[in-house]
């Protein structure tokens, strides 16, 4: 199937609950997990030009787009399972994973729970949860308002929380916007998945990861700050950043993005060294690089206070419990 062919559509069960998958392109799979409350037609653009040198494959999340809502408590490991019985059920053993926002985090579950499926992840305006960067206070409140995507209008008149960069792209692409609405998540799920990233964390166990990594996010993100981009590459081992000016949050829907053609270039490059996207990234290796970009953020209190003590308390117990320390 060309990339210019209609895309197949299907609907997969995976833990007891009907998945709708959709699959696009050819060449090696590439599985998209969307953000929070996100569906498979937002992918737009983004889908479009990755189906050009993969073969694309998004779903929506149970509750979400035109999936049914799950029989089962919701968690970021349960989603990270489901996302490997779909890649089974459509019958791949490996594929590359494109984690976005929310997303992000079922992709690093995913590869810390099954290393041997993923080839390489790109991790886009995202963070490890817990012991991150919190995003300001008016992107919170925006994030954590389900009901605008039932009314075009509170939609609208909420976007003004978004930053700069974000507006002007809903404002530019209003097909996003309709896509959005056009197939809401239902409230109990959106709160599911809401509540399921905020009381997970990868902190603790990112740096044994080893699956190679190339994150990306707009430095406009106010959402998600971008000081998170540079502690995922600082905890995983085998990883390279790239922060876009200029760009915020949904930075993976825009059409004009700079990450588009970073993405089909670290996915259809044969190896790493002949990846452009690869090869011009940042590397970071100094924890006070993290620490510095952590304090000039802006991230909404008391959540930063609190994931600062989370982050402290693990990197105590872990100097306490390694060579020379108290715990041996």
């Amino acid at each position: 199937m060309s990339a210019s062919a209609a895309p197949r559509e299907t609907l997969v069960h995976a833990r007891g609950v009907g998945v709708f998958v959709r699959e696009r392109g050819d060449g090696r799979p590439l599985l998209m997990i969307n953000g929070l409350g996100g569906n498979v037609d937002m992918w737009g653009p983004t889908e479009e030009r990755l189906a050009q040198v993969a073969r694309t494959i998004a779903f929506d999340s149970p509750g979400t787009g035109r999936s049914p809502n799950q029989l089962w408590p919701l968690t970021i490991s349960s989603l990270a399972q489901l996302a490997a019985e779909v890649i089974d059920e459509l019958g791949y053993e490996r594929v590359d994973v494109l984690g976005f926002s929310l997303g992000g985090l079922v992709a690093q579950q995913l590869a810390h729970e099954a290393p041997e499926r993923v080839r390489r992840m790109a991790l886009v305006a995202t963070a490890c949860g817990w012991g991150s960067m919190p995003g300001t206070l008016e992107a919170m409140a925006l994030i954590a308002t389900p009901l605008r995507y039932y009314s075009r209008h509170l939609y609208e008149q909420s976007s003004r929380l978004h930053s700069p960069a974000d507006r002007a792209l809903l404002l530019r692409e209003p097909a996003l916007t309709d896509a959005r609405l056009s197939h809401p998540p239902s409230l109990g799920a959106y709160l599911a998945h809401l509540w399921a990233g905020a009381l997970w964390s990868s902190f603790t166990w990112l740096p044994s990861v080893r699956v190679p990594t190339l994150v990306l996010h707009g430095e406009g993100d106010h959402l998600v700050p971008p000081a998170n981009a540079l502690q995922l590459a600082r905890l995983l081992p085998d990883s390279r950043v790239q922060v876009l000016a200029d760009e915020g949050h949904l930075v993976v829907y825009d059409s004009q993005s700079a990450a588009l053609p970073l993405l089909e270039d670290f996915f259809s490059a044969p190896t790493l060294e002949e990846s452009r996207a690869w090869t011009t990234g940042g590397v970071v290796d100094d924890d006070a690089i993290v620490e510095a970009s952590f304090a000039a953020s802006v991230g909404a209190t008391p959540h930063r206070e609190l994931s600062a003590m989370f982050r402290r308390f693990v990197q105590r117990a872990s100097y306490e419990s390694g060579p020379g320390g108290n715990g041996h």
